[in-house]
């Protein structure tokens, strides 16, 4: 489909706004958040797709059964597997590392829909190992908007800048789907 279909589905019939454009750079890691739903991954595609972006979503490999795992694979799904992620983490450094296609690789840093105090950590790993960027995607449900947000500079704190990213996203106000399962802090 072309970009002019997704937008009109994001926009006419979804009723959503973008709030900003697609990431400029080539390859780039996008944190998105809150993540209550399954919901906010269709948002989030047909936002992007409607500004002419493609991306790669990292989703737990229980959700790829068939049919399913068809539609998810022609959305920018791939599966991960949260048991291993020391392995899937080395898998996806490896593949962007090695690839000169364009790549926007969007993660989850809550790792679950369910609200949790501490958020995950991989995605630094990533975006180190790569040298990719980390943009803040933000989808607020209340007004419907979802945008790629501010792009973030890494220290080699892991761990604090997890906590810095966290309380940017706090000091958004953003409303999730489901509102009992955003905890940013």
């Amino acid at each position: 489909m072309s970009p002019k279909i997704h937008k009109f589905i994001y926009e006419k019939l979804m009723g959503w706004k973008a709030t900003e454009p697609i990431i400029p750079e080539d390859k780039a890691l996008v944190l998105a958040a809150p993540h209550t739903s399954i919901w906010d991954f269709a948002v989030g595609f047909f936002y992007y797709r409607s500004l002419g972006g493609k991306l790669k979503v990292m989703i737990k490999k229980e959700s790829f059964f068939f049919p399913v795992s068809l539609i998810l694979r022609a959305m920018g799904g791939f599966p991960i597997d949260r048991k291993n992620p020391q392995q899937m983490m080395m898998k996806i450094i490896h593949e962007i590392n090695s690839t000169d296609k364009k790549v926007v690789l969007v993660i989850c840093p809550e790792g679950t829909r369910k609200a949790v105090h501490k958020w995950k950590t991989g995605y630094h790993t990533i975006a180190k190992a790569c040298n990719l960027p980390v943009y803040l995607a933000h989808i607020d449900w209340a007004k419907k908007e979802f945008g790629r947000g501010q792009k973030v500079e890494l220290t080699d704190d892991a761990r604090a800048d997890t906590d810095r990213i966290q309380q940017i996203y706090e000091d958004m106000h953003l409303t999730a789907k489901y509102p009992e399962g955003y905890v940013t802090k």
